[in-house]
């Protein structure tokens, strides 16, 4: 099994409240970005690992991709999140049989996640990393008001990276209609009827 890394690193920033992509950052000396991209350079079992940039920062991408060696491709991204993990989906080599997703602003990930989502890949096709939600929520309408609380028992954080099938994947991309926006894998892959 030959197994492909995508890391989409096209974000702005905007959600973190800065003006440069929340990558850049600096933790512990080294950018955000670098320990994202470094948990699957240096796992045993990934083969290939391509980082999806925002088009201004291809260079600076490479400069940092050069550093931590590897097998590691850089490309272009598209205008959304959906398009820029396409990019990189497509960008694999051929012979990849399984993808983990992994966002580049989460650079916590460890190999026994990523073990465990490969784990789980293998026997289900498919598999998110997730965490029960603890806090209470709320639905509201549209005007803020509270509408009802959830009930949280059968709630859960999805986080990256998360895992599939290539087939599965490149089916449920080239399945998504125009202009259909997807925020993680599982989410289209359910669109896929997976």
């Amino acid at each position: 099994m030959k197994v492909g890394a995508v890391v989409p690193a096209a974000g702005s920033g905007s959600r973190f409240g800065s003006t440069e992509n929340k990558i850049w950052a600096d933790l512990l000396g080294k950018p955000v970005l670098e320990w994202s991209v470094r948990a699957f350079v240096e796992h045993r079992k990934v083969d290939a690992v391509v980082v999806v940039a925002a088009e201004r920062e291809l260079e600076r991408m490479r400069e940092v991709a050069a550093g931590i060696g590897g097998n590691v491709a850089v490309v272009a991204g598209g205008a959304t999140r959906t398009e820029s993990v396409y990019a990189g989906l497509r960008a694999l080599p051929n012979d990849v049989d399984v993808v983990l997703v992994h966002d580049a602003a989460r650079p916590a990930v460890t190999s026994s996640l990523i073990d465990a989502v490969l784990e789980a890949v293998v026997s289900h096709g498919a598999a998110v990393p997730g965490t029960p939600i603890a806090d209470t929520v709320k639905r509201s309408d549209e005007e803020g008001a509270v509408i009802e609380t959830v009930d949280r028992r059968c709630l859960w954080a999805v986080q990256t990276p998360q895992g599939a099938r290539r087939d599965w994947l490149m089916h449920a991309y080239a399945a998504l209609g125009d202009g259909v926006e997807c925020t993680d894998e599982a989410g289209l892959l359910e669109k896929a009827g997976y």
